[in-house]
């Protein structure tokens, strides 16, 4: 995998090119336009390798700078799976992930092989790592804590991914034109659960899926509640929550919200050994609870987490996978190494 590098037609000519975008239409209340938005964003590298390219941009609707914190980072992280193709309905999916404390987007996305899962679900999705606090041992949610944050976040990254210059970076795999909102997921590990969490209750947009890997440590309401608005619907339109969890006080307040959905006539699962649920249970499951007997840092991929919760995503899927075979049997736990 080649580091970061200016594109290929030149960093002036890229970042002009992209200074002077259109934005991308907006679905009437889900994304803003965002003209003057991406005139205030630029792209500070593209990483290409074989599952995909990374661009590493700056954003002007990112977590930071925001008054009242003392961060400045403005990086948001947007990998592109080598094998995705833009749909007919110009439709833009996504899955955000907030990283937990003391790291950056860049080392996060990295240690947690993010975009290698992303690869191997095969989904046709887009994945973004906004820079939360920099090495930082708290988790404040910046902008994204603001009425319509993630609204705003989500129309910028449209506007930049869609113009000509970032297409002619991702080729084949370039985004659609004048993208819209298509499903929405969002993922923390630990710390992140407070971004995610202000995202629920404020975010302006609609969130179809959550992904929690060892993170939940409060805010137990603005996720009861989250689920709790689609409780009666089915299939995309439903409210899907998949928890990982180790022990101690996030295994407690994982169980607590267990207990306060099933007492709203939620329907819950709970996987107390791996492997203990099978695949179809992943994919029609509204609230699932999985105990994941590992090391809070490798939650997220030993055992190849978030790249399962990708498979039984709602996502719109274009490729065939194995994956769904035996799906009625306990599934098979794959173990991932950390190198």
């Amino acid at each position: 995998m080649s580091r970061f590098a200016a594109p290929a037609l030149g960093r002036r000519a890229f970042l002009r090119a992209l200074g002077v975008a259109g934005g991308a239409a907006a679905a009437p209340g889900l994304w803003d336009p965002a003209p003057a938005l991406a005139a205030a964003s630029r792209v500070k590298g593209v990483e290409t390798s074989a599952i995909g390219v990374t661009l590493k941009l700056e954003l002007s609707q990112a977590p930071f700078p925001c008054d009242g914190a003392p961060y400045r980072d403005e990086t948001v992280m947007v990998f592109v799976p080598a094998h995705y193709r833009a749909p007919e309905s110009g439709e833009l999916d996504l899955v955000m992930h907030f990283h937990g404390h003391v790291t950056t987007a860049e080392r996060a996305i990295a240690a947690h092989k993010l975009r290698e899962q992303l690869h191997e679900s095969k989904q046709n999705a887009v994945l973004v790592v906004p820079q939360g606090a920099v090495n930082a041992a708290e988790s404040p949610p910046g902008k994204l804590g603001q009425q319509g944050g993630l609204r705003r976040l989500c129309g910028e990254l449209a506007a930049v991914l869609s113009s000509p210059a970032a297409r002619r970076a991702l080729g084949d795999a370039a985004v659609p034109r004048q993208a819209r909102l298509g499903m929405l997921c969002l993922s923390a590990h630990s710390g992140g659960y407070r971004v995610a969490a202000a995202c629920l209750r404020h975010g302006g947009c609609e969130v179809n899926e959550v992904y929690l890997f060892d993170a939940l440590y409060g805010e137990v309401d603005a996720y009861r509640d989250w689920v709790l608005e689609r409780k009666d619907r089915s299939g995309r339109e439903r409210h899907k929550l998949i928890s990982h969890f180790v022990a101690g006080d996030v295994r407690r307040l994982n169980l607590e919200l267990a207990r306060a959905l099933e007492a709203q006539g939620v329907s819950c699962l709970h996987e107390r050994r791996p492997g203990e649920l099978t695949r179809k249970q992943l994919l029609s499951g509204r609230a699932i609870f999985i105990h994941a007997p590992i090391a809070h840092s490798a939650v997220t991929f030993e055992q190849n987490a978030f790249r399962d919760c990708l498979f039984a995503s709602g996502f719109r899927r274009q490729l065939r996978s194995s994956w769904f075979e035996k799906q009625d049997e306990p599934r098979r736990i794959d173990v991932r190494s950390r190198s």
